[in-house]
């Protein structure tokens, strides 16, 4: 069993991506022994309203309820965002946000922030941020925006300790909260596909400090590849039972299943 919890359908603004809607991702997902992803719309992220992208999402994965997992894109800038967030939840049946201050202008710690996070903790909805969409020698020259640090997650999941905090596209956690035991009080699980594995080796050194049940899978797909992740799950030396945690048990726990 093998979950993605970093991919994406729709379209992006400054380039084509390979795999846009359910059955390219699908086969994506089956050439590299995917069993199921959590998914977004890449186009929600740029959209002045994403909850049209939200729209698309669900069109496109709800006849594949048992592989795909819908995450929203919510705005808490945007008008009316609660609105969105209730029929995200009761009609789209998502499990989960992906959240862009930096896209969206405004930061996990400020006013909108804190009320989008308390909102979706009190529907029990898993809280993912990419921490980066794309690598900055690939981005338009009309785009400039920072990543999210590491740091500014950490601080969010220990200001809300009940939350389930998923960063994605990340690295650098090392000397947060999220890599030392007992300094990020609620559940979180950190995605691997950045994380060093050769040189720094920050995922192993993360798994040595608080363990493989904060690890999960994650491709990035259709912005990058699942090949290099994939890889870097054989270049772990662990026991059968954290392979399986990172491969797909942490993941299904984060989301109740």
């Amino acid at each position: 069993m093998l979950i993605d919890t970093n991919t994406y359908l729709g379209h992006w603004a400054f380039r084509p991506l390979p795999w846009r809607d359910a059955d390219s991702l699908l086969r994506a997902m089956d050439a590299h022994g995917i069993d199921q992803a959590f998914v977004s719309s890449a186009s929600a992220i740029l959209y002045r309203n994403p909850q049209a992208g939200n729209e698309e999402l669900f069109a496109e994965t709800r006849a594949h309820p048992d592989r795909l997992i819908p995450f929203a894109v919510i705005n808490p800038t945007y008008a009316d965002w609660e609105h969105d967030l209730a029929v995200c939840c009761e009609e789209f049946g998502i499990r989960g946000l992906r959240l862009y201050p930096k896209y969206h202008r405004y930061s996990l710690g400020d006013a909108n922030g804190n009320a989008l996070i308390e909102a979706a903790t009190a529907r029990g909805l898993v809280i993912s941020v990419p921490l980066r969409v794309e690598d900055y020698r690939q981005r338009s020259w009309l785009l400039d925006i920072p990543d999210v640090t590491a740091h500014e997650v950490a601080e969010a999941a220990r200001a809300h300790p009940k939350a389930k905090f998923l960063p994605v596209n990340g690295m650098g956690y090392l000397h947060t909260a999220f890599g030392k035991p007992g300094e990020a009080q609620g559940d979180y699980a950190l995605e691997i596909s950045r994380l060093t594995a050769v040189l720094q080796e920050e995922l192993q050194k993360l798994i040595a400090a608080v363990g493989p049940d904060h690890l999960v899978f994650g491709s990035g797909m259709p912005f990058t590849v699942p090949e290099v992740p994939l890889l870097k799950l054989e270049l772990l030396d662990l026991p059968e039972d954290a392979m399986e945690a990172i491969r797909w048990k942490n993941a299904a726990r984060l989301i109740g299943q």
